[in-house]
C-alpha cells in the first residue's frame, strides 16, 4: 500500500466542484497536496483522523475581510481569526491600495500561514484611516487626487499572484457626500476592466441607485453597471439603496437583471450589513447568495458576525441548502477569483486545505446587524482545519449573542428602511 502523510477516514463529504453531496468517504494527501478521495481507501498514513459524523469539505473561502492588521484600524489577524475558525483563504477587500499593497504583501501575505489574497482598492491609500474605518469623518474616495487609475493598474500587473480584483465603497459619507461617487466608480470600472479582474462594489446608503427609472435613464447604476464575475457585497443589508423595493417588497428589476448576467452577490455580512428581514423576503423571491462572506474585522469579531461559519449558519437557518452553503463559500469563490485549480476543492492535485466540521443542534437567539433576533436551532462550528496539509489549532466557539454588541447596534436599526416592524 501507497503511504501518504494524512489520511481523513469515514466524513462526509461535500465537494460541489467534484459534485459528491454527503458520500461517506476518505481524503488522503500527500506532499501537501490532495493524493484521493474514495471509500476505504487503501494507504497508510503517517497521521490519521477519524471523521466519522462530521462534514469534510474543501478549505473554507472566505471572499470579504480585513486583515492589514496594525496598519489599518480595521485589521484582525487572519491565522487567529479566520483559520483557527476553519478558513484556509482569506481575500482582504480593500483594506488596501496601490501604496500601501506593499505593506499588506510583506507583512501579512509572506507572514501568515492562512492564504491571503487581495481586492485593490482603487484609493491609493485604501482604508488605512478614512469613514467607518478610522473613526473620524470624512472617507477615502472624498478627493479624486486619491483615486490615480494608472497606479492601481501598474499595482495590479505586478502582483496578480496576490491581487484578484479592484474594490470601491459606494457611500455618500466616503464619496464627499456624494459628490464623487459616480467618478470613483466609473474609474473602479475601468481599471477592472482593464486588468480583466472583477469589481466589488460595497452599495449602502449611496447617490448611486439601484434602480434606474426605466432603459432610458442615463445615470450609472449598482448593480446595473456591474458585469459578469463582478461582486456586489453587502448584498441583504436594510438600508437606504436595499436590493429590496421598500414600496413593493420585492426585488428590484435591475438586481435581478444583474444576476441573470452573471453579476455575483455576495453576504459581506459585516457591523452593519446583514438584515434578517431582508434576507428572509429575498428567500421569500428565491434570491440566495452566490457568495457567502463574512467582512470580518476588529469591530465585529465578538459578534454580529464572530466568523464565517457562523454566517453560514445563518443562511442554513434560512433554509439554503447545507450543498448550497458549503459550494457558496469553496468553489464559487474560487472560480470567481480565478483560483479554482489550485483551491475550493477536493481535487487531487489541489492544495490540501481541508476543513471539518460538526452541525450541532442548538436552541439560542443569534442576532443580525441592526440587533434583530432569530431562534437558531443548528449551527456548524470547526472541528480541524488543514492548510497545505498542515493541521492547525482551532479556537473554541463563542456564544451568541453578545449582549454588550447588541446595544452598540441598537442606532443602526433607525436607518434601515426594511425591518421586522415594517
Amino acid at each position: 500500500m501507497e503511504q501518504v502523510d494524512l489520511v481523513i477516514r469515514n466524513g462526509t463529504i461535500i465537494d460541489p466542484k467534484n459534485e459528491i453531496n454527503g458520500a461517506i468517504c476518505d481524503v488522503a494527501v500527500k506532499n501537501s497536496k490532495i493524493h484521493s478521495v474514495g471509500k476505504g481507501l487503501l494507504v497508510i498514513a503517517v497521521k490519521e483522523i477519524n471523521a466519522a459524523g462530521c462534514l469534510v469539505t474543501p478549505g473554507l473561502i472566505d471572499n470579504h475581510v480585513h486583515c492589514y492588521e496594525y496598519a489599518t484600524p480595521l485589521g484582525i489577524n487572519p491565522d487567529r481569526d479566520c483559520l483557527a475558525r476553519g478558513v484556509t483563504t482569506v481575500v482582504d477587500c480593500g483594506s488596501a491600495g496601490a501604496s500601501t499593497f506593499m505593506g499588506l504583501k510583506k507583512y501579512v501575505v509572506e507572514k501568515s500561514s492562512t492564504r491571503v489574497l487581495c481586492l485593490l482598492h482603487i484609493a491609493s491609500h485604501g482604508l488605512a484611516a478614512a469613514g467607518c474605518a478610522g473613526g473620524c469623518p470624512g472617507g477615502e474616495s472624498d478627493t479624486l487626487a486619491f483615486l490615480d487609475s494608472d497606479a492601481c493598474k501598474g499595482c495590479i500587473e505586478n502582483n496578480r499572484d496576490v491581487i484578484k480584483g479592484v474594490k470601491i465603497r459606494l457611500q455618500k459619507s466616503v464619496c464627499a457626500n456624494g459628490a464623487t461617487e459616480d467618478e470613483a466608480y466609473r474609474r473602479a470600472l475601468v481599471v477592472s476592466q482593464a486588468c480583466a479582474v472583477p469589481l466589488m462594489v460595497h452599495h449602502i446608503e449611496s447617490s448611486v441607485p439601484t434602480q434606474r427609472h426605466d432603459g432610458a435613464d442615463t445615470r450609472v447604476g449598482c448593480p446595473s453597471h456591474l458585469r459578469a464575475g463582478d461582486f456586489y457585497t453587502h448584498a441583504y443589508h436594510g438600508y437606504h439603496e436595499t436590493i429590496i423595493n421598500s414600496a413593493t417588497g420585492k426585488v428590484h428589476d435591475d438586481v435581478i437583471s444583474a444576476r441573470k448576467r452573471g453579476v455575483l452577490f455576495d453576504v459581506g455580512h459585516g457591523m452593519g450589513s446583514f438584515n434578517w428581514k431582508v434576507a428572509e423576503i429575498c428567500v421569500k423571491q428565491g434570491f440566495w447568495p452566490d457568495v457567502i462572506s463574512s467582512d470580518l474585522h476588529t469591530q465585529n469579531i465578538h459578534g454580529p458576525v464572530y466568523d464565517l461559519l457562523t454566517v453560514m449558519t445563518k443562511f442554513l437557518h434560512l433554509g439554503m441548502p447545507l450543498y448550497e452553503v458549503i459550494k457558496s463559500t469553496t468553489i464559487t469563490p474560487a472560480r470567481a477569483l480565478s483560483m479554482d485549480t489550485e483551491i475550493g476543492s477536493l481535487t487531487a492535485g489541489c492544495d490540501a486545505d481541508i476543513t471539518i466540521i460538526k452541525q450541532e443542534a442548538c436552541d439560542v437567539q443569534l442576532e443580525d446587524s441592526v440587533t434583530q433576533l432569530r431562534n437558531v436551532k443548528q449551527r456548524l462550528v470547526p472541528v480541524h482545519v488543514f492548510r497545505a496539509g498542515v493541521q492547525h489549532s482551532i479556537l473554541p466557539k463563542v456564544p451568541w449573542p453578545n449582549e454588550n454588541i447588541l446595544q452598540h447596534l441598537a442606532f443602526q436599526l433607525e436607518r434601515c428602511v426594511i425591518k421586522d416592524d415594517v
